[in-house]
C-alpha cells in the first residue's frame, strides 16, 4: 500500500469512528499513532517517536504529547487534543513546548485537523499562524503530498522551510478570497465596482453591486468546474476507449467466440470489450431502490465500461452518481467529491454494502444533479442568446 492509499484509509477510519472517541488519549490511539505510522516512523521505539517527551523551561514538568526524532533530535513536536475540541485556543500550549526545543516543525492536532507551524519568522520561536493546514476529512492532492514531505523516507529539513514561508501565505491568501468569495466585502466589492462603473461608488452603489459580484464570482467557479470535468471525463472515456478487455473478460473468451453468455453476465459487447454482469445489475438495481425517494428512478441509469461500472443521471457520462468495480478479488465503489474535484474508493464486501453508504449515494445524486442543473440552463440560456 502506497502512502497515499495509507492517508485515505485512515481519513475513512475517522470518518466512521469518530463519533465514537470519547476521548483524548482514544483520539491519540485511534487516529494520530496511526498517522505517526503512516509517516514511516515506529511508534513503539524510542528512538523514533517519544512520548511525553520533556519540553520544561519552567520546572512544571511539561511534556509534549509526542516527539519525532532523528539522530537523537527532535524533530517534529505534535501536541494532541481531544477530536472534538477546537485547536485556536491550544496554540500558545505548543509555542512554549517549541521554544524548549530545539526543533523547527511543530504539529497542533485533534487526529481530524493537523496544524503545521515552523520558526520562520524568528529562529526557536514558534510562529503565531501555521504554515500548512491538513484536514484529514476534506484531504486534496497537494495535501497529500506536503503531508508526505515529512515522511521519514522523504523528510528534508532545508527543502520544507524552503516552501513553508511561501505555504503559509498561500494559505492565508486562499482563506481571505474563500472568505470574499462566499460573502464579498463592501472594501472588495468597491475594489471590483471600480474597474466597471464610472460614477461615484456611495454605499448604496456597493450595495446594488454586492449580488452582481457575488453571482458574478460563483458563475466563474462553475464555468472553470464545469469545464475542468468535461476535459477531464473525455480523457477518462479516451483512456477507457483505448484499454483492452479486463482480466476477467479473457477466462470467457471461448464462451464468446461461441455466442454463448457465461454464468453471471448479462451482455457482452464484442466491439468494445465490455462485460456486463448481473452483480453490476444487481448493484444498479439497489442504487435505483436507495434513490427513488428522492427523484424519478427513470433519470437514475447506468452505463458499463471495461474498467468500472457507472451509475449517472439521465444517461449521461459527465454526471455520474457513483462508479464501482466488481472483480472477483476486488470489490468498490467510488463516490464524487466537491463537484467532482476529487473522488473516493471504498472498499466492500458485497454489493449489499451499498446500503451502508445510502448518504454517499444521497451526496453523489445531488452533485449529478447540481451538475445536470447547471448545464441545462447554460446552455439554455445560450440557446436563448
Amino acid at each position: 500500500m502506497d502512502f497515499k492509499d495509507q492517508i485515505q484509509q485512515i481519513s475513512e477510519r475517522i470518518s466512521k469512528q469518530k463519533d465514537m472517541i470519547t476521548t483524548e488519549e482514544a483520539t491519540k490511539n485511534a487516529f494520530i499513532m496511526p498517522m505517526i505510522t503512516a509517516l514511516g516512523y515506529d511508534v513503539f521505539n524510542p528512538f523514533e517517536v517519544v512520548p511525553e517527551m520533556d519540553c520544561d523551561l519552567t520546572k512544571r514538568g511539561d511534556k509534549i504529547d509526542y516527539a519525532i526524532m532523528k539522530d537523537e533530535q527532535p524533530i517534529l513536536l505534535i501536541e494532541c487534543k481531544h477530536c472534538r475540541q477546537k485547536l485556536d485556543l491550544h496554540n500558545t500550549q505548543l509555542a512554549k513546548y517549541f521554544a524548549a526545543s530545539n526543533t523547527r516543525f511543530g504539529v497542533l492536532t485533534n487526529g481530524v485537523e493537523y496544524r503545521f507551524y515552523a520558526d520562520l519568522e524568528k529562529q526557536n520561536i514558534m510562529d503565531e499562524k501555521p504554515f500548512l493546514i491538513i484536514n484529514v476529512l476534506d484531504l486534496s492532492d497537494n495535501d497529500i503530498e506536503q503531508l508526505k514531505k515529512f515522511h521519514k523516507s522523504y523528510y528534508n529539513e532545508t527543502e520544507i522551510l524552503s516552501t513553508a514561508n511561501e505555504l503559509k501565505y498561500t494559505t492565508e491568501i486562499k482563506n481571505i478570497l474563500s472568505s470574499e468569495f462566499s460573502s464579498p466585502s463592501p472594501e472588495f466589492v468597491k475594489f471590483i465596482t471600480r474597474q466597471v462603473y464610472d460614477g461615484a461608488i456611495w454605499q448604496s452603489v456597493i450595495e446594488q453591486f454586492t449580488p452582481i459580484v457575488k453571482k458574478s464570482i460563483s458563475s466563474i467557479i462553475n464555468d472553470i468546474i464545469s469545464d475542468r470535468l468535461n476535459n477531464a471525463i473525455k480523457n477518462e472515456e479516451k483512456q477507457v476507449e483505448q484499454t483492452g478487455i479486463n482480466a476477467e473478460t479473457t477466462s470467457n473468451e471461448k464462451e464468446i467466440e461461441n455466442n454463448e453468455l457465461p454464468d453471471g453476465v448479462v451482455s457482452i459487447d464484442k466491439e468494445k470489450g465490455i462485460i456486463t454482469t448481473q452483480e453490476e445489475m444487481d448493484a444498479y438495481n439497489i442504487i435505483r431502490s436507495i434513490l427513488r425517494q428522492y427523484v424519478d428512478s427513470k433519470r437514475i441509469q447506468y452505463k458499463d465500461y471495461k474498467s468500472y461500472f457507472s451509475i449517472n443521471i439521465d444517461n449521461s457520462m459527465w454526471w455520474w452518481i457513483c462508479r464501482l468495480s466488481l472483480k472477483p478479488y476486488s470489490k468498490r465503489v467510488n463516490f464524487p467529491l466537491d463537484n467532482y474535484r476529487s473522488n473516493e474508493w471504498i472498499e466492500i464486501e458485497s454489493i449489499d454494502d451499498l446500503f451502508k453508504y445510502a448518504d454517499k449515494l444521497k451526496s453523489g445524486l445531488d452533485i449529478a444533479i447540481n451538475s445536470a442543473n447547471y448545464w441545462y440552463e447554460k446552455n439554455k440560456t445560450k440557446n436563448h442568446e
